[in-house]
């Protein structure tokens, strides 16, 4: 049976921290950047870089592959797309990683939905959070506010774990947040074709991703 939910509950359900594919698995490369000498302080502004660099990537990859699935165009040049613009091998790794689990989770909740049932294991998270979006009928805005707003409370929680932080001040960087959110997804929101995503990577969380994927003690896998 399909489950059928108003949808800004399925926003909620999408940003719960408890899916597991959430932030309590990734700290959105916090942690690789704390290792690295990144501090208390620099948090808000590595907030700033993800969601100016590679979660506006993840964000209007997101929204082209919403708009090919209502189209009933082909994912292959989405994803081809997202991965020309993602360099590091880990950080295409770690996205497909979170969308099979994610996949494994949305295949339970509308196993009849034709979006969902069509995905192939191993597409990056963008487009199975796509597929989410069309069975639930999200709008191109709603989808990449989600995946804005997701980033910044991935990074937050995971200061919280890695750093020595007090959690109403997080709580303040979160709102601080907001408004950028709201831009990312405006920007992004009216994209439907997969040249059209932003060629906005961060070599530095690229390099950090990629130590990261070789270390041997860490608290979170990416």
């Amino acid at each position: 049976m399909t489950l059928t939910l108003p949808a800004d509950l399925v926003l909620m359900l999408l940003a719960d921290a408890r899916l597991p594919t959430a932030g309590h698995t990734q700290s959105a490369g916090l942690e690789p950047a704390v290792v690295h000498g990144l501090g208390p302080a620099d948090v808000p502004a590595y907030i700033d870089l993800r969601l100016s660099t590679v979660t506006r990537v993840e964000a209007a990859t997101a929204v082209v592959a919403l708009h090919h699935l209502r189209q009933g165009l082909a994912m292959v040049d989405v994803e081809t797309a997202w991965a020309a613009r993602t360099p590091s091998a880990a950080l295409r790794a770690t996205s497909r990683s979170m969308g099979r689990a994610l996949l494994r989770v949305v295949r339970r909740l509308w196993p009849d939905d034709p979006s969902v049932r069509g995905l192939a294991p191993g597409m990056s998270r963008a487009v199975v959070l796509a597929a989410v979006a069309d069975a639930c009928g999200l709008a191109p805005v709603a989808l990449a506010r989600l995946i804005g707003y997701d980033d910044v409370q991935t990074v937050a929680s995971a200061a919280l774990k890695l750093l020595p932080l007090d959690p109403a001040e997080v709580t303040a960087w979160v709102l601080g947040a907001l408004p950028a959110v709201d831009r990312l997804a405006i920007d992004v929101a009216p994209l439907i074709l997969p040249g059209s995503i932003p060629a906005s990577g961060a070599p530095q969380i690229e390099a950090w991703a990629e130590a990261h994927a070789t270390a041997t003690r860490r608290l979170f896998s990416a």
